[in-house]
């Protein structure tokens, strides 16, 4: 991989240092530009195009959050945005940053968000680059394989010991939140990702997966059995693994209907 550009958006020259003097023990990151404020940010993106951007979220003007709303989430490069403040974290990742660092920022904290970073471009270099020999083979999408293997975009990357794993919407069984993250469910293993449940569920094939409550997605072909919960009234979903989720009042209409349509009768 080549070096990696990075654009740091500050409005305090201290916090702009400081990582900068972070970033000078990781050569393969190469400091672009710094910008002041949310809309110098904006002019030097276009004319530096990093690949990554320190992005602090209170500024004076337009704050982090302007910055991707005024350029536009789809063009964004690779975002970390920087807080004083971990109140910011969902927001954060419902902005689809790729991590979120405290101030003050520790050089541990740091490495890992770089890992992180590297593993995220790393994909992105593949994805780009199979895209290009697509092109050169004049081959279209359709000639690729099955809607799953060929939207890449749709894939989850979860964290391992080794880097990240991309895992296809039909490994995934169900997902549930946990606090800042999501933990997501794949043949029997549990892996945290740093996401809000609204973002993932947004990358998610609504014909496939269900939101059963507001803290927990499902897999329909997963789902054994849609009954009455023990207690308390409610409804309640059996998975083919045994786990049993609740259903909310509000989500069992949509359920059954989707049920039904998956299985071509009504559940029981």
């Amino acid at each position: 991989m080549a070096d990696i550009r990075v654009l740091i958006v500050d409005d305090e020259p201290l916090a702009r240092r400081g990582i900068r003097q972070l970033l000078e023990e990781h050569p393969v990151f190469e400091v672009a530009g710094e910008a002041r404020n949310g809309r110098e940010a904006l002019r030097l993106m276009d004319t530096l195009a990093p690949d990554l951007v320190f992005l602090d979220i209170q500024m004076p003007g337009l704050d982090g959050f302007g910055v991707v709303r005024s350029y536009g989430a789809e063009r964004m490069p690779a975002v970390v945005f920087v807080t004083a403040y971990d109140e910011f974290a969902v927001r954060a990742f419902e902005a689809q940053a790729l991590d979120y660092l405290v101030k003050p920022v520790s050089e541990a904290r740091f490495r890992t968000t770089l890992t992180r970073v590297r593993e995220r471009l790393r994909v992105a270099d593949a994805l780009a680059l199979a895209s290009r020999l697509t092109a050169l083979l004049g081959l279209q999408p359709a000639d690729l394989g099955t809607t799953d293997r060929r939207a890449g975009a749709h894939r989850i990357a979860v964290p391992t010991e080794s880097g990240e794993l991309l895992l296809d919407p039909g490994e995934i069984e169900w997902i549930e939140a946990e606090d800042y993250y999501a933990g997501v469910h794949s043949a029997g293993r549990h892996y945290r990702v740093r996401e809000a449940l609204a973002t993932l569920e947004s990358r998610l094939d609504r014909k496939l997966f269900v939101r059963v409550h507001r803290s927990a997605i499902v897999r329909l072909d997963q789902i054994r059995e849609l009954r009455q919960a023990a207690a308390g009234g409610g409804s309640e979903v059996l998975l083919r693994d045994g786990t049993r989720l609740p259903v909310s009042r509000r989500r069992q209409s949509e359920l059954r209907e989707m049920l039904k349509e998956s299985t071509g009768r009504r559940p029981a």
